[in-house]
């Protein structure tokens, strides 16, 4: 009996010890990075509130265009990197009272929604949303898609980098793809093998289905993302894309990474030179029989609606 209570504890102890280093891995990626902001920004990583459309003292790029929806709104939702600009193009095309926000979320009858990139996509093959602003899907989401028999188109609309992030005091500016997928593989365990100094490295990872860890699944290809339960032990690499850590999170105490030699910036993103540049997409399902649909992501695709891209912060499409 004695044995079988101290086995009990053993692994009662060891629950514990994963749940405390999950919430680890939360408090690095996370919590560090946005506790300085609103209820709203640590709830759906981006305050809402900030880029509503209609309203005077938003950040979105403000544009009144002279192509105008007034029937049969599309209904539009997507990724909270992107929110600014999907709101502004509700704000340049959708009528003012075809937006309701009730200060935490849009309501059921809005033609703007934010449910970030897992509930685009499942909204998408769902039918409950008509356009999903989003970078590429999970082999989960296409699962998902071809398991309800939808069939996604997907419009590039724009180009964003994935970047890598680490705190600023580290002193690795630069790496390479091959040095990155070798951290988040396992085969580097301390920076101080990467020309930084001798501290463990915390590969950090988001949930599946997210529009990063998508980007992330991707950029590795056939090399297994190693999970890492130590990042408190050591210094963390993350990622994410640069407007959102640029733009959005604005935050001081993380840096990007060179990768290859060449720094994120909107001029290597153009130019080519920057080695991981993501398509974003607007998505839609193929039977969509809403005319508008196609409509209004023709016009995000004139000069008007990359204008709306690039004055975000983002790359149009050439």
């Amino acid at each position: 009996m004695k044995k079988l209570h101290k086995q009990i504890l053993a692994l009662v102890s060891v629950v514990l010890v994963f749940a405390l280093l999950n919430l680890s891995i939360y408090n690095v990626f996370t919590y560090r990075v946005i506790h300085r902001y609103g209820e709203e920004m640590q709830a759906k990583s981006i305050t809402l509130s900030e880029y509503l459309p209609f309203d005077e003292d938003s950040k979105i790029v403000k544009l009144d265009s002279d192509f105008k929806l007034t029937e049969n709104l599309p209904v539009i939702d997507g990724a909270a990197a992107l929110y600014p600009i999907f709101s502004a193009f509700v704000n340049a095309v959708y009528p003012e009272d075809s937006v309701s926000f009730n200060g935490t979320d849009f309501t059921e009858d809005s033609a703007l929604q934010y449910h970030n990139t897992r509930g685009a996509y499942k909204g998408i093959v769902d039918g409950d949303i008509d356009i999903a602003i989003c970078v590429s899907p999970s082999a989960e989401q296409l699962a998902y898609a071809e398991e309800k028999g939808a069939e996604l188109c997907f419009v590039p609309i724009g180009r964003e980098a994935f970047v890598f992030l680490v705190n600023k005091k580290n002193p690795v500016d630069s790496l390479t793809c091959e040095e990155v997928r070798g951290i988040y593989a396992g085969e580097y365990q301390h920076w101080s093998e990467l020309g930084g100094e001798h501290k463990r490295i915390g590969a950090l990872t988001r949930n599946a289905g997210s529009g990063s860890q998508s980007a992330l699944v991707n950029f590795m290809g056939d090399t297994p993302i190693k999970k890492d339960y130590d990042t408190f032990l050591g210094s963390a690499i993350g990622f994410s894309f640069r407007f959102y850590v640029e733009g959005i999170v604005e935050d001081g105490n993380v840096k990007m990474l060179s990768l290859d030699g060449v720094y994120p910036d909107r001029e290597n993103i153009k130019n080519g030179t920057y080695p991981i540049v993501n398509e974003i997409y607007a998505v839609y399902r193929a039977d969509n029989e809403n005319l508008n649909v196609e409509a209004f992501i023709d016009w995000m695709l004139s000069e008007e609606g990359q204008s709306i891209v690039e004055g975000t912060g983002y790359t149009g499409i050439e």
